[in-house]
């Protein structure tokens, strides 16, 4: 499994290989990783040496503070599908101007809930995407209206392709 990784402001891109081997940036790492005795204190080899971890979940989804070697880190950790489902929706989308939905992977439209000219609101699902066996709900970043929809039910489509367009 990939993950976007953001520690303190500066992202990095890992890889789960299996349950001893990590890709870090491109660089692979030999890891063991245990908790010890259920408390957030974690046992961590990196190649051979051996570190000691404080981890502490917060009130906002995916984000921890990480205790190491003396360093309090905010870490935030996104899977690679919720990075590009994010990126589809523009990430933080202007508050004016033209959005334009595009599918962030390749996939069959399921659904096609809105029409053109209808207002929507941040949070509204444009499209639900079928890829890879899972339905993905698209939602709209920012209120507007629907300007066009170029995507329909039982449609396949490809990654970046434009599908719903909102101003």
């Amino acid at each position: 499994m990939k993950y976007a990784t953001t520690i303190n402001a500066k992202t990095h891109f890992i890889e789960i290989n299996d349950d001893r081997r990590v890709v870090v940036d491109g660089v692979e790492f030999a890891v063991d990783f245990e908790s010890v005795n259920g408390q957030p204190v974690y046992s961590l080899l990196i190649n051979g040496r051996s570190y000691e971890a404080f981890v502490y979940e917060t009130e906002e989804a995916n984000t921890w503070q990480v205790l190491l070697r003396g360093d309090l880190s905010t870490v935030r950790v996104e899977d690679e599908r919720e990075r590009r489902l994010k990126s589809a929706a523009g990430g933080v989308a202007a508050a004016s101007g033209e959005f334009k939905l595009k599918a962030p992977m390749p996939g069959l439209i399921v659904a096609v809930p809105v029409s053109e000219g209808q207002a929507v609101r941040q949070g509204d699902i444009l499209v639900i995407l079928e890829s890879m066996k899972m339905q993905n709900e698209l939602k709209c970043p920012r209120d507007g209206t629907v300007l066009r929809v170029k995507a329909q039910a039982g449609e396949g489509v490809e990654q970046n392709q434009v599908l719903i367009t909102v101003t």
